[in-house]
């Protein structure tokens, strides 16, 4: 292992020997069974002093043996993109999105992003491969996820009784000029809607060769909430 990898593996399991989850325990929730047409539709928001907002809407456009393909639309102000998931089934996504909801990786291996059923207490850790769209290069993400309890919590599409989840990354350590992101998420899942319904997101990084004298990074400042949603026929 270099010490680029060194560095971002040993962020993320130092963070998750402290995580905090928090959570009512509550019984497993099982992985959803997808259908073509299924639409969430999500207002999201990032930045500090002045915020930049688009909608971002995910929608089943195919459910096979092979996996599930889900197409990925977003567009405000300054946002106008789409992009396709392919997961090879509930929550194992083969590509997709890690970080810019505008980019598409392919992770070796595919990366967990849920483990059904989602139990209480329940943690997982992966290192995966993916090429990075932003520079060209081949580099390396390391995922820290706990799985907490059950909350009630309100978005614009209504109040669900939600999981929370925390995932501690670092993300991107093969970059000439900046140490891997230090990315913190705190999810909802929401087994009534078979889908997450809101996600914070934060992260930090911090510039090569600043020595002791370096300081984090503010790169991320996200929110996502459920603004509606739909079953397929």
């Amino acid at each position: 292992m270099d010490r680029r990898t060194f560095l971002g593996a040993f962020a993320a399991t130092t963070l998750s020997s402290c995580v905090s989850v928090g959570g009512m325990a509550g019984p497993p929730v099982p992985p959803p069974a997808f259908r073509v047409g299924d639409r969430w539709v999500y207002n999201a928001r990032d930045g500090f002093r002045v915020a930049v907002t688009w909608e971002e809407t995910h929608e089943v456009t195919a459910v096979s043996p092979a996996g599930i393909d889900v197409r990925v639309v977003l567009r405000g102000d300054t946002m106008n993109a789409v992009r396709m998931e392919h997961l090879l089934a509930a929550g194992m996504v083969a590509s997709g999105a890690v970080f810019n909801p505008e980019e598409t990786r392919n992770f070796v291996p595919p990366m967990e992003r849920y483990r059904f059923p989602l139990t209480f207490g329940d943690r997982w850790t992966q290192n995966m491969q993916n090429f990075n769209p932003a520079n060209g290069l081949q580099s390396q993400i390391n995922r820290f996820v706990e799985v907490g309890g059950y909350e009630q919590v309100t978005t614009p599409a209504g109040t669900f009784s939600a999981v929370r989840m925390r995932t501690l990354m670092s993300v991107d350590e093969n970059n000439p000029f900046r140490w891997p992101f230090q990315c913190n998420y705190l999810t909802w899942w929401a087994p009534d809607v078979g889908a997450m319904v809101k996600e914070i997101k934060t992260a930090t990084y911090r510039e090569r060769g600043d020595g002791r004298e370096g300081i984090d990074i503010r790169a991320q400042n996200t929110t996502v909430e459920l603004a509606s949603f739909s079953r397929g026929g």
